[in-house]
């Protein structure tokens, strides 16, 4: 049997098997891939993650998660074409990565495909489902990033070729990865919901959204033109307050989820 093409990293510390356990059958149920998980040495995996759910297990350097997804990412096998990582609360649509991959197939100059993506709940309830569509990626060099990294899919050499994950930042490394993917090819969007991302209290992305935002201003004027950085400020500061204000909203519509 050939290697799969598609390799999926899951990052965890291993404190929340169940999601875990949730996110790793729903890799297996998107279609056919390598799954390494990255997780620190010290911890062992829990009980509920049988050998089925994944393929090799890596040690977290402990220098932060853009690193520890980077380990597990240039770790796959050379005949693994396709990459990307989900979070260990995360979820993929059934099929989800056959689509992305076939995107990819279909368009040497794409370097990443994505579609929408459901915020769910911690009872897997949608709380509302994002389908920012093809402007998304002009809007991430000036306004709030709404690409959905779970469930995209990029190519491996174009990875390469720009670097890698920047472990310079602790939260918005995927606006990062995002822009320089842009530089070098094309993001398709594709009109299909491919994941669901758990928005909840424990999650980074919610629990250092005030960080997260910081980090994305500073990596949207990195970007700019040095022509119009001195005066990025008169836009920058009131989208980080936008920006605050939709993740409450967002926060707050957890208790009265769509199903």
């Amino acid at each position: 049997m050939s290697s799969p093409e598609i390799g999926i990293v899951v990052p965890t510390l291993g404190t929340r098997p169940e999601y875990l356990a949730q996110c790793l059958k729903s890799i297996r149920g998107a279609g056919t891939a390598l799954i390494h998980i990255v997780m620190p040495i010290s911890v062992p995996l829990p009980p509920e993650i049988t050998t089925d759910l994944y393929d090799k297990v890596i040690a977290d350097p402990g220098t932060g998660l853009a690193a520890a997804i980077h380990t597990g990412l240039i770790t796959f096998p050379e005949p693994v074409r396709f990459i990307n990582w989900l979070g260990d609360d995360d979820l993929l649509k059934p099929g989800s990565l056959d689509i992305t991959s076939n995107a990819l197939r279909d368009a040497p100059g794409v370097v990443l495909a994505y579609g929408g993506c459901d915020y769910i709940n911690s009872e897997n309830q949608v709380i509302f489902t994002n389908k920012s569509g093809k402007y998304a990626v002009p809007l991430m060099r000036f306004g709030p990033q709404l690409i959905p990294q779970p469930g995209s899919l990029f190519r491996r050499d174009a990875y390469e070729k720009i670097g890698g994950l920047n472990s310079e930042f602790k939260w918005a490394f995927d606006l990062d990865l995002l822009i320089r993917l842009s530089q070098v090819g094309t993001l398709k969007f594709l009109d299909r919901t491919l994941a669901s991302f758990r928005w909840h209290d424990d999650s980074l992305s919610v629990g250092g959204r005030d960080g997260s935002v910081r980090e994305a201003s500073l990596i949207r004027k990195r970007f700019l033109p040095l022509w119009i950085k001195p005066i990025s400020e008169l836009w920058e500061l009131p989208m980080r307050s936008v920006i605050k204000y939709a993740g409450t909203k967002v926060s707050r519509r957890r208790a009265s989820p769509l199903t």
